[in-house]
């Protein structure tokens, strides 16, 4: 039977809600770090004059043709360059968060190696802004990080995810992520024309912003579910 002191656990569980664990406060690091991203290529690159890149004046910045990276370059470097940094920080905090939060038990080592290719891509980010687009060879492999890893780290997360309990139908859906990814960055390098005139007159731009926005959204789903659920 059911006293009437046991009828207040209503009042109980939403008091347990309240009180929020650190590690899910720092999985917010993973909605944050994407949204911030976000935001600042959309503001920088509506106001953006322009760039010189290896002696080539750019007067105008198109995001449907030129990267984001190009926000990297002129006046608007400082800004994007600390959103790239600041945001791949947060990022990588972020996944630290989910991946604590979604057990109690010890980390295998599928666990470990989904949090370390997801993580990937926060440290891609971070090279992007610490290499511009003229220092080449570094912010090629933070783009490929950013962008590249996760194909296998979604692979990876979402086997694992399929076993925690609550996440299996996440875990199902983060597979397809891998090759939707795989198809738009191979779909950015078909359109990428690494000359004056294709950075002019390209859809570069606009392909690589979709494979950036749809691996985000990935992230983001992940930060939230492990803040919302105990």
């Amino acid at each position: 039977m059911t006293s009437p002191l046991m009828g207040t656990s209503e009042p109980r569980n939403e008091i347990l809600d309240r009180s929020v664990s650190p590690m899910r406060w720092l999985a917010l690091g993973a909605v944050v770090g994407p949204a911030l991203f976000t935001a600042a290529w959309l503001v920088l690159g509506s106001v953006s004059n322009g760039y010189t890149l290896f002696d080539h004046r750019f007067t105008d910045y198109s995001p449907i043709s030129q990267p984001i990276s190009g926000l990297g370059m002129g006046a608007t470097a400082p800004y994007m360059n600390a959103a790239f940094i600041l945001s791949g920080l947060m990022l990588i905090a972020g996944l630290i968060g989910v991946f604590r939060t979604t057990s109690a038990a010890e980390w295998t080592n599928l666990r470990r190696t989904a949090l370390i290719l997801l993580a990937c891509s926060g440290v891609g980010q971070v090279m992007c802004g610490l290499f511009n687009l003229e220092a080449m060879m570094p912010h090629t492999l933070g783009f490929l990080l950013a962008l590249g890893t996760p194909i296998v780290g979604f692979l990876i997360a979402g086997r694992y995810f399929r076993h925690v309990p609550g996440w299996r139908r996440f875990g199902t859906w983060l597979l397809v992520g891998s090759p939707l990814t795989l198809a738009l960055l191979v779909a950015f390098f078909i359109t990428f024309q690494p000359t004056a005139d294709g950075a002019e007159h390209g859809i570069a731009g606009l392909v690589q912003r979709i494979g950036a926005v749809q691996v985000h959204a990935w992230f983001v789903t992940m930060g939230w579910l492990a803040y919302r659920r105990r």
